[in-house]
């Protein structure tokens, strides 16, 4: 393993009270966020939602109207007590959307130029672009220009150019977004691996949930400049706080159902107008309206009649290799579900389906937040 980061690295990120608005528009509102050292955070949301401004912010890219930002628990930036620490002097390795890559240069000049204009010894120079090109598996196309390589490969150079200046902390903003689905899902497993290396602080925005689940330590899920949850990708992905998040994380979309809790004969239900099923936890709700969600995949069915399951048509069936999505439908009650594999179902077949109720959360309908089991 090679490493070459400085020793005892003070690299947590803590946000207090950020707001920004641009022209009378909030894009974020009072967010409040600590990142630890050497974590992996996404900064996950919908476009607009103010998590490329939160990484802007915390690069000095932009001020905020409101608020500090701390940096390895140095204050860098509170516009009451007047602190501002400039962005070249904040210790952060930055990625955008393009590479950015200089297309008259080599890849080693790409990467070396930052260093010389730090006035690095040329053995130095020398030692952090070996390094880096070892790392990011670039070292036989040192010599190679940008328009020779593939779009993986370009972006390889770009972290490779941000790695080499050796930043306490990694912010990148949807850095894989250029390229096509096959390249994506081989430099996820780059990424995942490098910081799993290197153990950068890294901040990474991205609309992508799937990104967001595969490669985070925890997952800050925004919306209209406000974080609505931040966890773990499980914790996200199990236990939404609310209905936004439920809804926004998870492919196929997860399953809604309108329904109540009540209690018959000692037993606490979930009843809808289609079904009803007994709980195995307890809610302090009872007697009253909610809505049920279950994940496509907590969904199971059967080609043949089920004792106690809920009898359904096939909407449409959408085979992809290892899995097949099915739609089905009962009067008003659309459902997904995720099987494995290639599944021996037709359109407008009748099909049965169970839910695995512990997988079942519950929310209020009118605020759309969580019901916690008592």
């Amino acid at each position: 393993m090679l490493v070459f980061f400085r020793e005892a690295l003070l690299s947590n990120i803590v946000l207090k009270g950020i707001s920004k608005s641009f022209s009378g528009s909030p894009a974020v509102r009072s967010l409040n966020l600590e990142i630890e050292e050497s974590q992996f955070v996404t900064l996950l949301g919908p476009s607009g939602c103010g998590k490329t401004t939160t990484l802007r912010l915390i690069a000095g890219l932009e001020d905020p109207d409101a608020g500090e930002i701390f940096i390895g628990g140095k204050l860098i930036f509170s516009r009451e007590k007047g602190v501002f620490i400039p962005p070249e002097k904040r210790q952060l390795g930055l990625i955008f959307q393009s590479y950015a890559l200089w297309p008259h240069m080599t890849v080693y000049k790409n990467i070396s130029l930052g260093l010389e204009e730090q006035k690095l010894p040329k053995e130095e120079i020398e030692r952090r672009v070996t390094t880096v090109l070892e790392k990011v598996q670039l070292t036989p196309y040192r010599d190679r220009y940008p328009s020779e390589l593939s779009g993986g490969q370009q972006q390889r150079v770009a972290i490779a150019r941000m790695i080499a200046s050796e930043p306490d902390i990694f912010l990148m903003d949807e850095p894989l977004s250029n390229l096509d689905a096959m390249l994506r899902v081989d430099m996820r497993a780059e990424l995942k691996r490098l910081h799993y290396e290197l153990g950068a602080t890294t901040v990474y925005v991205t609309h992508d949930q799937v990104e967001a689940l595969t490669l985070s330590d925890k997952i800050a899920v925004m919306m209209d400049g406000e974080l609505r949850q931040f966890g773990s990708p499980r914790e996200i992905y199990h236990y939404p706080t609310d209905l936004f998040v439920a809804r926004f994380v998870g492919s196929p979309r997860i399953n809604t159902i309108p329904g109540a809790l009540a209690r018959q004969e000692g037993k606490l239900l979930f009843r809808s107008a289609f079904f009803e099923k007994a709980l195995q936890r307890t809610f302090d709700f009872e007697g009253r309206d909610v809505i049920a969600t279950i994940r496509p995949e907590d969904i199971a069915f059967s080609t043949t009649p089920q004792s106690g399951w809920l009898e359904m048509q096939v909407y449409s069936v959408l085979p992809a290799g290892s899995e097949t999505i099915i739609t089905v439908r009962k009067d008003d009650l659309p459902l997904t579900i995720k099987a494995p594999g290639f599944a021996d179902v037709e359109m407008n077949d009748h099909i049965w389906i169970d839910f695995d109720i512990a997988r079942m959360n519950f929310y209020h309908p009118q605020t759309e937040n969580l019901i916690p089991a008592a």
